[in-house]
């Protein structure tokens, strides 16, 4: 069972509706623990170089640097006097319509639920999104950070999605291999749309997705505790560079018996 990570409210108007802020992505990643080649675990800990000495955990302090060794500390109470409207209200701006945003401003995802009393107006408002196909940009504060959020309809809620504000992303064109476009042969494109043709699924089916490397890792610690020996296929190798119209011509074949067989299974 999740647990609400926020509360708070949505305003958009006059119009207020308490809700409750749950993840909607749970970490599949396996995490290790550190330890020496003896296997003994190793604890952090907090060290003063100036003093030589382990700093207590509660004697530690957030601090923003100024110049080479000088700090200006920034404490507790400091950061509570930063009392913006955000702080328990996700304030809505404005509304676009979904398309408009570009998948590279998502970060991740939180579900909204509507606390008690609420219920009414965050369904209305989870309705009226979802048949205008629209999105709200909102501003939240959670964890002493003030977000740039989208909310749109999902399934039978609503769905928060954390931006990236524009600045946080890096311009294109400071990427070197890009700066210089390479020409492209008309059969060439012909080929490559041909290929993704007969690669393009009628519906998206991500179940069918599984990630095989945490399901090796898995198999790996279980043969590790067994005490037997971890086997792993040896890949295959690589074909002979081949010119781009053969792959792609090769390719568009490959996709072809690929059809042929999955439509008859």
């Amino acid at each position: 069972m999740p647990r609400a990570i926020w509360s708070g409210s949505i305003s958009f108007g006059l119009v207020t509706i308490p809700i409750k802020v749950y993840p909607a992505i749970k970490q599949k990643e396996i995490k290790f623990n550190l330890v020496d080649k003896e296997g003994h675990p190793i604890k952090y800990k907090y060290w003063c170089e100036e003093e030589n000495r382990e700093v207590p955990k509660d004697e530690v302090r957030k601090a923003f640097k100024i110049s080479k060794d000088k700090y200006i500390i920034i404490e507790k109470n400091d950061l509570e006097k930063l009392k913006l409207k955000t702080t328990k209200t996700i304030e809505i701006i404005e509304f676009i319509d979904i398309s408009q945003i570009d998948p590279i401003f998502y970060e991740t995802a939180y579900y909204l639920a509507p606390s008690q009393g609420g219920e009414k107006a965050y369904f209305l408002f989870a309705e009226a999104l979802r048949l205008s196909n629209k999105a709200a940009i909102a501003k939240v504060v959670m964890r002493n950070k003030e977000y740039l959020v989208a909310i749109r309809a999902y399934k039978k809620g609503l769905v928060m999605h954390i931006l990236h504000y524009i600045d946080e992303i890096r311009d294109i064109e400071e990427i070197p291999e890009l700066k210089t476009l390479i020409p492209l042969k008309e059969e060439e494109l012909k080929l490559a749309q041909a290929l993704i043709e007969k690669l393009t699924e009628k519906e998206v089916d991500l179940s069918k997705f599984k990630d095989t490397y945490t399901e090796a890792l898995k198999k790996l610690i279980k043969a590790k505790i067994e005490g037997k020996e971890f086997k792993i296929e040896e890949e295959k190798p690589a074909e002979e560079a081949k010119s781009l119209m053969k792959a792609l011509e090769e390719s568009i074949e490959i996709a072809k018996k690929k059809k042929k067989a999955e439509a008859k299974a």
